[in-house]
């Protein structure tokens, strides 16, 4: 059974591809809050924004996401002090609810203002 040759390309030099050059008029975009900006964090936020509380359960559902990556993002926002974590026993029943602080509804509406700018720019490209 004869082998068949298989031929294969070398990969272009990194040197030799041309780059693009960045344009002079560059315009500079707003850095993010990345805290915020990452998915189950801004969803926790931004449901928080539109209701007085929520409970851990309600957030699960809302997001769709598990009980681990709640609690994890969860904790991030709560030591960043953008939202509050109230934990108490109801008829003998875990409870924790979920506020957002002041903090995080300046953080939220300043996260806002940016991507309102990102896409601002955007469109007028």
């Amino acid at each position: 059974m004869a082998k068949a040759s298989v031929q294969r390309r070398r990969p272009a030099r990194i040197d030799s591809v041309p780059r693009p050059s960045a344009p002079q008029h560059a315009p500079a975009l707003p850095d993010l809050d990345r805290l915020i900006h990452e998915r189950i964090r801004l969803g926790i936020v931004s449901a928080l924004a539109t209701n007085d509380s929520l409970s851990f359960n309600d957030l699960k559902r809302i997001l769709k996401t598990t009980d681990g990556n709640l609690s994890v993002h969860a904790r991030k926002l709560e030591e960043a002090e953008y939202i509050s974590c109230l934990k108490y026993f109801e008829a003998r029943v875990p409870r924790t609810e979920y506020r957002l602080t002041a903090t995080g509804r300046r953080a939220l509406a300043h996260y806002l203002d940016q991507m309102e700018e990102w896409i601002r720019l955007t469109r007028d490209r």
